[in-house]
C-alpha cells in the first residue's frame, strides 16, 4: 500500500471537485446500485492519472450532461474497494487508472488504463463528454 502522505494530495484533487470516496466495498456496491448516472474514477499515483486522467475528469465536468453521482477509489490504497468495484467493471481486466460509468447500476461505458496513457486531459475531457451526452 503507499503512504497516506502520499495518496491524500492525489485523492483530494478529485473529492475537493465533488467526487466521493469510496473506502469499503459497501460503499462500491451502494454507489454502483444508486439511480441515474455514477462515474466511478479508479485513481492512481501514476503519471497519466496525475496528468490526464484527473485533470481530464474534472474538465469533463464542465458539460450539460455529467453522471448524479461522482465518486472514486484509489488503487493501492483502498484495496478492499478497488477490488470490489472491479467485480463490476467486468468483461474488462484490472486497470489502473481507470473511468467507469454505470447508468441504474449497469455498466454502459468502460475507459481502461491504454485508453488514458497517452492520452491528454482535453481528449479524456471530450471523449467523457461525448459518453455523458449519450448516457446521462
Amino acid at each position: 500500500m503507499y503512504p497516506e502522505a502520499i495518496v491524500n494530495p492525489m485523492k483530494a484533487e478529485l473529492t475537493t471537485a465533488g467526487f466521493k470516496e469510496l473506502t469499503s466495498p459497501e460503499d462500491v456496491d451502494k454507489a454502483i446500485k444508486a439511480e441515474g448516472t455514477t462515474l466511478v474514477v479508479v485513481n492512481s499515483v501514476c503519471g497519466c492519472a496525475a496528468g490526464a486522467c484527473r485533470p481530464g475528469v474534472k474538465k469533463s465536468l464542465e458539460n450539460a450532461k455529467k453522471p448524479s453521482n461522482l465518486t472514486t477509489v484509489f488503487a493501492g490504497f483502498d484495496v478492499e474497494a478497488v477490488s470490489q468495484a472491479r467485480k463490476h467493471f467486468s468483461p474488462y481486466p484490472a486497470s489502473s487508472p481507470a473511468i467507469a460509468l454505470f447508468k441504474n447500476g449497469e455498466l454502459v461505458h468502460f475507459v481502461e488504463r491504454h485508453n488514458i496513457e497517452g492520452h491528454n486531459a482535453l481528449a479524456i475531457s471530450e471523449h467523457l463528454k461525448a459518453v455523458y451526452d449519450e448516457f446521462c
